[in-house]
């Protein structure tokens, strides 16, 4: 199970999600833990957003405001303000808002309510919240998108999810009240015992009923303190070995019934298949990569060779080593360049023509393996900066071989062969 409730999101349905046992505890024993730089809470759930007209389902991920996002420095602020501890509010991604805007026609502004519909064994819930922020991923994806940030109260109602209860001190009129005769109570009220003490001004009608559920609750009140939690979310200081520190942490929350993982079994099976298979790729380049430089070498050494003469009549009139070795090491990074660069203008070229087209993909293990079901391809500057260096590494080495049979051509040989 992942950090939403199914291994493989889009493909398996998603499953409820057992409470985090003995939060508390759990908490303070992570405190002792020196290896850990900051930890947060979250509770997940699943639900239809209505926006402007719009239904969609979404992934739910209920957070403590104020340490979530520094655990998360991946998370950027586009409009709005990030979600603060003790507020109820939502905040949505720029994909997210781009797309309600492109099918609706107006974009989502801060402050507009979201309105939030789950439905459980025991009913619907609907549940009405602003919309405080719109952020983005430094690393988007499409499967990141459906996720919507909430306050943890709004999730845990909309998943029928029990806050946790504490010990609380009752006063002694108060405890008075549960051993008092009910008709002592509300003898008053039933009828055939006399005429009611209380107007008819004083009783609930449905215009003050209305009125009544119709004023905002302050967020003071409302919003609880502490609660139930599915997940805690631990970031490890800089240089620490994730795997000893789990393996210890396991041992320790061994008693408390939870269990320490590390993120890519949180992440779920789509994460494990997208690295086997990037792993698979990676080396598929570097085989390709391998082979493209032994043909760029016979290229080069059939160059050299068809300017022998020319490499000859340097050297007869004094050219050094050096001179030829640069200058040929010159004309091939210049050509490894250009070729760097009409590659990535194709590739803008390609993946501008794949996403316009919007193929579709019918496979659910290849949909949960590119993050959804329609095929999309993100262009990365950084992506195509590696790349433009990659080449002119690869045509760096390509060129060493060829270079050193032209130093070593002699002057006399080349004029014969002239």
């Amino acid at each position: 199970m992942n950090l939403f409730g199914a291994n493989t999101p889009i493909v398996d349905e998603f499953s409820s999600i057992p409470s985090l046992p003995v939060y508390d505890a759990i908490i303070e024993l992570l405190s002792e833990v020196p290896e850990i730089q900051g930890l947060t809470s979250q509770v997940s759930s699943k639900a239809y957003l209505d926006v402007l007209g719009l239904r969609e389902p979404v992934l739910l991920a209920g957070v403590d405001g104020d340490s979530y996002f520094p655990i998360f420095p991946g998370i950027h602020l586009v409009e709005g303000e990030f979600l603060r501890s003790g507020e109820f509010g939502a905040m949505i991604t720029k994909e997210r808002a781009d797309r309600i805007e492109t099918r609706t026609g107006t974009r989502p502004s801060i402050g507009i309510p979201l309105l939030f519909t789950s439905a459980g064994g025991i009913g619907f819930k609907i549940r009405e919240v602003p919309l405080v922020g719109i952020y983005s991923y430094e690393n988007p994806g499409q499967f990141m998108e459906e996720i919507v940030l909430l306050d943890p109260q709004t999730v845990r109602t909309l998943a029928s999810i029990q806050v946790a209860s504490a010990e609380v001190e009752v006063s002694d009129d108060a405890l008075g009240l549960l051993g008092g005769d009910l008709d002592d109570l509300f003898g008053d009220y039933l009828p055939g015992t006399g005429e009611s003490t209380i107007s008819g001004d004083d009783l609930f009608s449905i215009d003050s009923l209305q009125l009544f559920l119709n004023e905002s609750v302050p967020e003071e009140i409302a919003a609880p303190e502490g609660g139930d939690w599915n997940f805690i979310i631990i970031r490890f200081n800089q240089g620490t070995v994730p795997e000893n520190v789990i393996s210890r942490l396991n041992k320790m929350l061994e008693p408390y019934g939870a269990m320490a993982v590390g993120w890519r079994i949180a992440a779920g099976n789509s994460a494990i298949l997208v690295l086997l298979i990037q792993t698979l790729f990676n080396a598929g380049i570097f085989l390709v990569s391998i082979a493209g430089i032994i043909a760029v070498v016979n290229i080069l050494l059939i160059s050299v060779f068809r300017r022998t003469r020319e490499i000859g009549t340097l050297r007869a009139i004094g050219a050094s080593d050096g001179y030829i070795r640069g200058l040929i090491l010159k004309e091939n990074c210049m050509l490894s360049f250009l070729a760097g660069v009409i590659g990535i203008i194709a590739g803008i070229l390609c993946i501008t023509i794949v996403n316009r087209l919007e193929i579709i993909i019918p496979n659910a293990l290849l949909a949960s393996l590119l993050g959804g079901t329609i095929l999309t391809i993100e262009f990365l500057p950084s992506v195509a900066a590696f790349s433009l260096g990659i080449s002119l590494v690869l045509g760096f080495l390509a060129s060493l071989y060829p270079v050193e049979a032209a130093v070593h051509i002699e002057p006399v040989v080349a004029v014969g062969q002239g």
